[in-house]
């Protein structure tokens, strides 16, 4: 498997990162993390780290590549929203450690992603954003219902009201998960917090996957900087995980 994967987190104009990040590759398969730490909750960051470790710690413990994808990120997701839940347990329940999260799992040629809120996953091909995942907040419900353009949610009232996340209350929280996705060469997969994505385009976006002498680590980081100008001074934290498959 022939693979170029970058990170990047940036604190933007806030006092502390709650975002984690991670990816996790090994011959047979890799796996982009993003876990988003919900600012409005006590222990935001804590509840995003514990989330990242469970499935971090499933995949690398899993034979690879990973038998049933779509099992796999269900189970790891459920398993990291009730360790969220448990230590949030003695804390009243406006207040526990809640969560967005994206994941992406890619593995023989093809990839499959789940996510729980606004966090987000961005196919790109050939400098164009293919296809990316729905968030599940009122703001896309309306974009999706032809309400609302996507350029009005950019300023929506509601554009920060995510509907489902890890933590919080014990029953899982409803996740999307796709079925798998074919690969081609060059294409790039993004795994982004809301504050990456708020603010910016889908061209933007794609420029993640521009070509040229620039490597991923290099795109990925000038998308971070694009970001945070657009929303200075009240950008989020930035955080993004991307892939580049190659071949294999």
């Amino acid at each position: 498997m022939q693979i170029e994967y970058a990170k990047v987190s940036a604190l933007g104009d806030r006092q502390d990162n709650q975002d984690r990040a991670a990816v996790v590759a090994s011959e047979d398969a890799a796996l982009l993390l993003v876990f988003d730490g919900m600012g409005g909750h006590s222990d935001g960051a804590k509840a995003a780290e514990t989330g990242l470790k469970v499935v971090q710690d499933l995949f690398m413990n899993a034979t690879q590549p990973i038998f049933d994808p779509q099992g796999f990120l269900y189970m790891a997701l459920s398993r990291a929203h009730d360790e969220v839940v448990r230590i949030g347990a003695d804390v009243a329940v406006d207040f526990r450690p809640r969560a967005t999260c994206a994941i992406c799992l890619v593995q023989e040629g093809g990839a499959f992603w789940a996510h729980i809120g606004d966090s987000r996953i961005y196919q790109v091909r050939e400098g164009e954003v293919l296809t990316r995942s729905r968030d599940h907040s009122h703001v896309e419900v309306l974009i999706q219902e032809g309400a609302i353009s996507e350029e009005e949610a950019q300023d929506h009232p509601m554009r920060n009201f995510v509907e489902c996340c890890i933590g919080g209350d014990a029953p899982v929280p409803d996740m999307s998960i796709t079925n798998r996705k074919k690969l081609e060469p060059g294409d790039v997969l993004l795994a982004c917090s809301d504050g990456l994505w708020s603010g910016l385009s889908d061209s933007d976006m794609a420029e993640i996957g521009a070509p040229g002498d620039n490597n991923l680590v290099e795109n990925l980081k000038q998308l971070s900087m694009k970001a945070l100008n657009v929303n200075s001074p009240y950008s989020d934290n930035t955080t993004g995980t991307a892939l580049r498959w190659l071949g294999g």
